[in-house]
């Protein structure tokens, strides 16, 4: 009899490799990445190089030191370290997000068994770690074309007053404080829409998850049925690009449909949990994070029965 091997996760049903999907994901960043650059200035285009780089540059040094083979091309690390970058303010001091790239690589990544082992993303676990640490650092941002005039973003400002009516023109354009790759939703959808088209992504999993976000927050939010609050809070912060480049990793998902169902919802709900009723005005890097955690179990609740077989 013929044995069977099941590799670990992403599994690719199509004739196209891993780092042909990563490279692609990196591709589809580019425009909010150049966008970010190009708004802020010389500074946020080092944080996104340097920050990559170091997620590049770990994963080498740990393989090399641990003798493992390195996976370097796969371009995974590149897309840590990208996603991490696009997260953070555009005038954090460099070495914050290089710790985040050490720390997203190696205790998250590494540790579990490199790409496809990991529970949970990595980037958004570095994230919150870089949350946690430097809580000021990472909340600290900047007025559109200033270097050092700090400012509220548009969530945290409808957080402290509901009834504010944000300019959502400039919140779909870019043109408001927050991280560097989260405000331009228009770079962030083109980007979207080249990975659908190059079947990178199916649009099921963000939309479900937008959906879910917007349906709590019009039940739940101060704003109520208020057109102008439900789009503010859809256009603001880092839901888009969470949506669409977070919650789509294709290790820390579920890897069932129905599964994908209820990840996406369980996400959108505890994003707009943590965002209407949290201490903070954001809250999607937690919620997919701790929707990752339950992915097995997810997985193991939805995976169809062999035929003749019951549930125990």
């Amino acid at each position: 009899m013929k044995m069977l091997q099941i590799s670990s996760s992403p599994h690719i049903r199509e004739d196209v490799s891993s780092s042909e999907l990563m490279r692609d994901v990196v591709i589809a960043m580019l425009p909010t990445a150049i966008y970010g650059s190009l708004q802020w200035g010389f500074h946020a285009f080092f944080v996104v190089v340097l920050t990559t780089l170091a997620a590049v540059l770990t994963e080498l040094v740990y393989q090399k030191a641990m003798k493992l083979p390195v996976t370097i091309n796969d371009w995974s690390a590149a897309v840590t370290g990208m996603i991490l970058a696009l997260n953070c303010p555009p005038n954090i001091p460099f070495w914050i997000p290089i710790i985040g790239s050490v720390f997203a690589i190696i205790v998250v990544k590494q540790l579990y068994g490199g790409l496809g082992a990991n529970f949970m993303n990595p980037a958004l676990a570095a994230r919150c770690f870089l949350l946690i640490s430097f809580a000021g650092k990472m909340t600290t941002f900047t007025v559109v074309g200033s270097d050092a005039v700090a400012s509220a973003t548009p969530l945290a400002t409808l957080k402290a007053s509901p009834t504010a009516t944000p300019d959502l023109m400039n919140m779909f354009l870019g043109r408001i404080p927050g991280t560097i790759g989260e405000v331009s939703k228009i770079c962030l959808l083109i980007g979207a829409l080249y990975l659908i088209i190059r079947k990178v992504i199916s649009p099921k999993m963000p939309l479900l998850y937008i959906g879910t976000v917007a349906l709590f927050t019009l039940i739940f939010g101060q704003g109520g049925a208020n057109p102008q609050y439900l789009l503010s809070e859809i256009l603001g912060g880092g839901l888009i690009f969470g949506a669409f480049f977070m919650l789509t990793d294709y290790v820390s998902s579920p890897i069932t449909p129905m599964g994908q169902v209820i990840f996406a919802i369980l996400a959108g709900l505890l994003t707009g949990l943590f965002r209407l009723f949290g201490g903070s005005a954001e809250g999607v890097s937690y919620a997919i994070i701790l929707s990752n955690i339950v992915v097995p179990f997810i997985n193991n609740k939805t995976i169809p029965k062999g035929f003749g077989r019951e549930d125990k």
